[in-house]
């Protein structure tokens, strides 16, 4: 666990990442390690959800995005992934009211078509409730992969060109991110995975090119205030250069 000595030394307001991306791996293997079942480990974890939504709210993050259900987790144990689906449920009917009173918009990415009627229901109503708000945007991805939303991507494009209304020769990097999920939002910043991990599981994968990545041996149930405004130290005391030398960095911040 990290000191929680250092939880309320502040994030200087220049150093915060505008957008902060979390992989929340273990679940599982906490509940384990207490001898639970592992949707007692799924359960444990929305309460650190709930800490980090708060924690990164309070330190200014603008969007928050959490890697809940990846495309792959279908392969998972039935009676898993049914209770993952009412325990998502269960949050969007408990927790989203909440969210909209702390003025946060939430927004779902993922191929939705897998989900329940009553599942996909929740998710726009829950997206409309909160969609003007400006405090925060909490992303969440569900039924999320890096290959799917690139793929989708790149089949709206073809149509684009098929029907004559894009020519091959104008496509960019600029065109590709405008059909991605979050395409209005800012990259992120920084990108967390706890259970110690270190891979980015086909999270994010266009976005995550220049993103600092922080990895914690924490399981996430025990990710905490403490442990989230760590991982935010850690990213302010780094030197981002997308691609430039130390001396170009030096120069510019000379300039400012």
């Amino acid at each position: 666990m990290t000191d929680t000595g250092t939880a309320d030394i502040p994030v200087a307001a220049g150093d915060r990442p505008r957008h902060v991306a979390i992989i929340m791996d273990g679940n599982n293997r906490w509940a384990k390690a207490h001898r639970l079942t592992g949707v007692a480990g799924h359960k444990a974890g929305v309460n650190a959800v709930k800490a980090t939504v708060e924690t990164c709210a309070r330190e200014g993050v603008e969007v928050l995005t959490l890697f809940a259900f990846s495309s792959e987790n279908w392969r998972r144990p039935a009676d898993e992934v049914s209770a993952l689906m009412r325990l998502f449920l269960f949050a969007l009917e408990r927790e989203v009211k909440k969210l909209h009173r702390n003025d946060i918009r939430l927004r779902i990415i993922g191929d939705r078509t897998a989900f329940s009627a009553t599942l996909q229901e929740h998710m726009d109503r829950a997206e409309a409730l909160t969609r003007n708000n400006t405090r925060m945007t909490l992303v969440i991805a569900a039924n999320y992969g890096g290959h799917w939303d690139i793929t989708q991507a790149t089949r709206a494009i073809a149509e684009q060109v098929k029907a004559g209304a894009l020519n091959p020769s104008d496509i960019t990097d600029d065109t590709l991110r405008e059909y991605l999920s979050i395409s209005d939002l800012p990259l992120p910043d920084l990108m967390v995975r706890t259970a110690g991990e270190q891979r980015i599981s086909n999270f994010l994968l266009w976005h995550l090119a220049y993103t600092e990545l922080y990895f914690s041996r924490v399981y996430w149930p025990d990710f905490g205030e403490a442990e989230m405004r760590e991982a935010l130290r850690a990213y302010a005391g780094r030197q981002r250069r997308f691609g430039q030398t130390d001396d170009q960095i030096a120069c510019q911040t000379l300039q400012k």
